[in-house]
């Protein structure tokens, strides 16, 4: 599980809390709804957020009306990192995929955050690192793996972070949010109908269960296991 520590960033405030209570000083609180579009692309990249509560979905708008989506950001996660470091127009587009709490911070006030607090800027290197190697991985897929392959790693990233320890690993967990298989689709560069397929087949293999749109990972010890290539 060492390799895949990339997949976990958990609270990002998490023993930092001098760090958090001067953060939420100088952060904007934000209560939006479901579909809610919190940047698009190009626009300017003068600040980023911390998500509260809800889920966040980082996708591009391709010219055949396709929406990829590249990261999933989650309750304790940063989104907009890339653009506020370098001061560049947003890259994707954001929006919430359930009704969200986040926290808005002005690039000057983020950049005297990180001048002022070593760990806090330790954290925030390590997590654009993380999802540099998350997204080399991505590309990787695409080229060597099968869809199969691709949907089951992506499995193991929405549930990674409730995977604590190695007995997490031995006994079921449910994957604490719903994707729709069109959602699923975009994240694994496939089809609804296959991945259809495919969620149909690892329920007959036993890997998973299905009930009210929620999956359950019935062996996500199994399930990793088809991840490695």
């Amino acid at each position: 599980m060492q390799s895949h520590w990339h997949l976990s960033e958990n609270d990002f405030f998490n023993g930092l809390s001098v760090e958090k209570e001067e953060f939420m000083s100088l952060a904007t609180r934000r209560d939006i709804g479901k579909d809610y579009i919190v940047f698009f692309e190009d626009d300017p990249g003068n600040s980023c957020f911390y998500l509260e509560k809800g889920i966040i979905r980082i996708f591009k708008t391709t010219l055949e009306g396709k929406e990829p989506i590249f990261f999933l950001r989650r309750q304790g996660e940063f989104f907009g990192l890339a653009e506020i470091v370098d001061a560049k127009p947003r890259k994707a587009n954001a929006q919430t995929i359930t009704p969200s709490v986040l926290y808005e911070i002005r690039r000057t006030d983020f950049e005297d955050l990180l001048s002022r607090y070593p760990k806090f800027a330790k954290k925030i290197i390590h997590i654009l690192g993380g999802r540099l190697r998350y997204l080399g991985e991505q590309i990787e897929n695409l080229m060597v793996c099968d869809v199969s392959t691709r949907l089951a790693k992506l499995l193991v990233y929405l549930s990674y972070d409730i995977l604590l320890d190695q007995e997490d690993w031995m006994k079921p967990v449910m994957i604490p949010f719903s994707l729709t298989q069109e959602q699923m689709a975009s994240m694994t560069g496939s089809c609804q109908q296959t991945i259809s397929e495919i969620l149909k087949k690892f329920q007959a293999d036993r890997l998973i269960a299905i009930s009210e749109k929620k999956i359950t990972i019935l062996y996500p010890l199994k399930l990793l296991s088809k991840t490695e290539i």
